[in-house]
Parts: structure tokens; sequence; C-alpha cells
């Protein structure tokens, strides 16, 4: 099977959560700039999980773009990350709407470290399919980043019981750690 398929599907998936959240704001009483004030919290919110989703359509896309073969366990580790990217609205949501209570933060932290897992899990999936020559393989490396991540959220979990917004600091740091383009697969596409 060729990967437009699973590219198409994910890019719609994908679409579809970016939809599902943006539906989640509702919009403030009154025409006043201070009504938006009660909402900062769910727009905080919004905005890193939306960086979040984007961060992950384009890695995924980087990463298929070094790939030409797809199996059925590439198929169904893509569905596991896009299971675990499906939540983002959900959890999003809750967390916006309890401001930085601790276990709609910690079940946050919780959808972050199995999205980092499941999309790792899909990497090696990718390089095992691919075999020894694997371009993503050659790319990927040591992947201090894609380490680093879950660890980050682990500890974001941990930090829920006594400041859930050191918490969600620490989420916020780990996507800005990911805006810093890595540069890894686009050189192995150059070349």
């Amino acid at each position: 099977m060729g990967k437009g398929r699973l590219e198409a599907f994910s890019d719609g998936v994908i679409a579809i959560i970016i939809t599902i959240m943006v539906l989640e704001l509702k919009v403030p009483e009154g025409h006043a700039l201070a009504s938006l004030g009660p909402l900062a919290p769910v727009l905080l919110s919004y905005v890193l999980s939306f960086v979040y989703v984007g961060i992950y359509w384009n890695n995924h896309h980087h990463m298929l773009s070094v790939g030409h073969r797809v199996s059925g366990a590439v198929l169904w580790a893509n569905l596991h990350l896009l299971f675990w990217l499906s939540l983002f609205p959900f959890t999003t949501a809750w967390m916006g709407e309890n401001h930085a209570a601790p276990v709609p933060t910690a079940v946050y932290g919780v959808v972050l470290f199995m999205a980092a897992i499941a999309y790792w899990i899909l990497e090696q999936v990718l390089m095992a399919v691919e075999g020894t020559g694997s371009a993503l393989r050659s790319a990927v490396g040591f992947d201090w980043k894609g380490k680093s991540s879950p660890l980050l959220y682990l500890i974001g979990i941990a930090l829920t019981g006594w400041r859930p917004w050191a918490a969600q600091l620490v989420y916020a740091l780990a996507a800005l750690m990911w805006l810093v383009p890595d540069r890894r697969i686009e050189r192995v596409i150059e070349r």
C-alpha cells in the first residue's frame, strides 16, 4: 500500500481535531475587551493544544516523507497515535474550563505522554519496515527531543499534585522545545 492514503487520512483526522477544539471555544458574554478575561484559561489551553497538534502534524509529515513503505503495523501504529491526538479536544476543554485544577491538568499530561509514546512507536515501526538502510533511522539518530519530551510530561504530571500551573508551564516548555525546527529529516530529504 502506498503512503498517500495514510497521509490523507491522518491529515483529515488532524483537521477534525483542530475543528473540534475551536468549536469548544465559547463566545464571551459582553462586548468589552474585559469580557475575555474569564476565558483566558480556556484560550491559553486552546493555544497550547493547537501548537501541539501543529507540531505533531508537521513532524508526522516529515517522518512519512522519508518513508516509502506502509505495512499493517504502520497503519495500526498510526491509528494509535491518532487516537491519543483525538483526545486533545477533550483534555484541552477540561483543563481550560477548570482553571488549572490538578486532575484535569494531570490527565492532559497523560495524553501528551501517551501521544509522545505513540509517535515513538510509529517512528520505530516505520524504521523497521524500511530496514537497516532506513533514511528515517539515519535522520533521527539519538533523538534527544523525542527522548526528553516524555520525561518532561512525566515531570509535569508529578507537579500537578503540588502546583498545577507549574505542570502547565512544563507542558508549554516542551512545546517550545519542538517549535525550534528539527532539520534532521529535511537534511535527509535534500540529499
